[in-house]
């Protein structure tokens, strides 16, 4: 028997409808169930052959456990060492390498010294910075956000270089990214699965969160929405995330990366909606099960995008 588990935090309704959905399927010799983690012992696990991850970006406890299952044969989505590894402003780098279209951004060093730092620990860093050269690159008004995390948290919009000053300064140890504002006609909020399921969403993120996702919203250009698949699907490969969403700001009729490291993207009922939640617990019990099937016991079964892939065929 092959067990298919899901570790989730605060949600209430995408696990148990994943773990319903698998199991209605009654694909034989497979079964799905809530993760119970009890002892974790060094390279010993192998109870599941997938695990979908919802929650260890919050709890490193189960990044580790994730990573000891990893090891001994799970196929754990999202690839925990990948996304451990992974960062927004990566995220952006490794696009323009896939010519994915981008807004203009740059990395900041965190206002404040780091814990167990002082100025000592900055000598390879220029002092004063080319703090025009930068605003110049990204103009204003932009916006200030982590190099990682997600959730909205911590996000400024800027609307000159004396805003700047005062906000960055709210931010403490935090490393920051400088991003040019995209003003954007139409706004999409994309789920990949799988590296091929696509699912392109009319989204408004200037609403209260539960109300983002549009319904019913006016039509769409077909070769938009063609190009929007096609960049999803060109990030997702190249990531390596089986389960993330993408975020295009469109502006004079081009599509701009705005965010798409979301490894544990929301698919909670009361905000995406029903017709897309039942998309998305659909496609996800079905890569599950299509990965459960491929899953050979003992070996390492994650996904490894297209980036690592190459790096590690040039020898």
């Amino acid at each position: 028997m092959k067990k298919i588990g899901i570790l989730f935090g605060m949600e209430d309704t995408f696990p148990q409808a994943f773990i319903d959905r698998v199991n209605s399927k009654n694909e034989k010799g497979i079964i799905a169930e809530a993760v119970a983690v009890d002892k974790v012992v060094q390279n010993q696990d192998g109870e599941y052959a997938v695990i979908i991850d919802r929650i260890s970006q919050d709890v490193p406890f189960y990044r580790a456990y994730l990573k000891n299952a990893a090891l001994t044969g799970t196929n754990v989505i999202n690839n925990p060492f990948w996304w451990s590894a992974d960062d927004k402003f990566f995220n952006n780098a490794l696009a323009d390498t896939l010519g994915v279209p981008l807004p203009n951004t740059v990395i900041l060093p965190s206002a404040e010294h780091p814990t167990d730092t002082t100025g000592k620990s900055f000598r390879n860093l220029k002092y004063p910075m080319d703090w025009e050269g930068i605003f110049e690159y990204i103009g204003f008004p932009a916006y200030m956000k982590p190099y990682a995390g997600g959730g909205w948290k911590n996000v400024y919009r800027l609307e000159n270089k004396e805003e700047f000053w005062e906000k960055h300064q709210e931010t403490g140890q935090l490393v920051m990214m400088l991003q040019e504002e995209i003003v954007f006609t139409e706004y999409f909020r994309v789920y990949c699965l799988g590296c091929k399921a696509v699912r392109i969403m009319q989204y408004e993120p200037r609403n209260p969160h539960h109300l983002r996702y549009v319904i019913d919203g006016p039509p769409v250009d077909k070769k938009l929405l063609a190009t929007i698949k096609d960049y999803t699907l060109r990030l997702c490969k190249g990531l390596g995330y089986d389960f993330n969403t993408v975020e295009f700001a469109v502006r004079d009729g081009i599509p701009y990366a705005i965010d798409f490291g979301n490894p544990a993207p929301d698919a909670e009922l009361t905000s995406v909606g029903a017709e897309n939640f039942e998309w998305v617990v659909e496609e996800a019990a079905k890569m599950a099960i299509a990965a459960a099937k491929k899953q050979k016991p003992g070996k390492i079964n994650l996904t490894w995008g297209t980036f690592i892939k190459d790096a590690v065929a040039v020898k």
